[in-house]
């Protein structure tokens, strides 16, 4: 796979100051396997205000990084074991619009945080559509897929209509469960937008995640 002539991903390294990375790493964590089946599915709405979550601090800390004119941030787990990767190549999009026959709008900007390094599990993007024949959705023409290699504090910011899908453990389009298996790969997904997606809650309005929560003012 060679590297498109022109990079789809602006990477930050370091993203964050030591102490407030090290600050959430703990608390990510802590979480262990909680919510772990249901992490893609489970993203919270903040709307810049007043943060309820350590991932809400960083999101403050990292604005200067994102576009200046958004509505707000859409942010979720991202854990997966690299010898198991269940996420197929796709592009985010205001997914609960799309699904009500909805135009298809995708946010303003895409990234994701990584919080440790592990084996593959690269992050792959790329202009090419997925394709749903291929496995893993990926898309026909692998010849240029911008690749950032997950690291501690490290920030990958990509177009929010760019197509984007992990790599295994191997390297390789995940196609099936891989031995031996592999620690979890811990980031968090972070997608800035223009309007609020349809139906996405705010984090201090939902009940996951307590090693996440601000403690009260």
């Amino acid at each position: 796979m060679r590297a498109p002539a022109q990079p789809l991903v602006r990477v930050v390294q370091p993203a964050l100051p030591p102490a407030a990375f090290a600050r959430l790493r703990r608390a990510v964590v802590a979480l262990g396997a909680e919510n772990l089946r249901d992490g893609y599915q489970t993203s919270f709405w903040f709307g810049l205000g007043r943060p309820s979550s350590l991932v809400e601090v960083v999101i403050l800390a990292l604005r200067d990084h994102y576009p200046a004119r958004v509505a707000g941030f859409e942010w979720w787990l991202s854990r997966m074991r690299t010898s198991d990767v269940k996420v197929d190549f796709h592009q985010d999009c205001d997914e609960r619009l799309e699904r009500r026959g909805g135009p298809l709008v995708h946010p303003a900007q895409g990234s994701v945080l990584f919080l440790n390094r592990c084996r593959g599990g690269l992050l792959a993007v790329t202009e090419a559509p997925p394709n749903d024949a291929n496995p893993a959705r990926a898309p026909d023409d692998l010849s240029a897929l911008d690749l950032v290699r997950p690291w501690p504090n490290r920030l990958a910011l990509f177009r929010g209509d760019a197509t984007h899908g992990v790599l295994d453990a191997d390297g390789e389009i995940p196609t099936r469960r891989l031995r031996p298996a592999q620690p979890l790969r811990l980031a968090i997904a972070i997608n800035a937008w223009a309007r609020r997606p349809t139906g996405v809650p705010e984090f201090a309005r939902a009940r996951r995640y307590a090693a996440l929560r601000l403690p009260p003012r």
